[in-house]
């Protein structure tokens, strides 16, 4: 039995010589790109900001466009005539449609990224 157990700590001590082993430059670079890029890449991170950029446009509901909701962007821009009338629900509509482009470009970013 003697024998058995050291048989077992050689294979132990072989084994965590192997996992000491550093990882190569391109492979830590490539997990800080993973990590600043939320694992979607560069295109992937910056297109809810690049919607709700677009959604700062008043009127125009720019981000659901980019996000490509056409129709979501064409009924908020016939909601808006009415609420045009009472200032703070067109301000609330638009602070609304800001977070909305953003939301709806991530949701497209994950369901791009899972489908990949």
């Amino acid at each position: 039995m003697g024998g058995t157990l050291e048989a077992m700590d050689s294979q132990f001590a072989a084994a965590s010589v192997e996992a000491e082993s550093k990882p190569s430059m391109f492979r830590v670079f490539k997990q800080i790109w993973t990590e600043m890029t939320l694992g979607v890449g560069f295109w992937g991170a910056l297109r809810p900001i690049v919607a709700a950029l677009l959604a700062l446009v008043p009127f125009l509901f720019l981000g659901q466009h980019f996000n490509k909701k056409h129709r979501k962007a064409a009924d908020w821009t016939l909601l808006q005539i009415p609420l045009a009338l009472t200032v703070i629900l067109w301000f609330a509509l638009w602070v609304f449609s800001i977070f909305d482009a953003w939301r709806d470009g991530t949701k497209l970013v994950s369901d791009n990224s899972l489908n990949n």
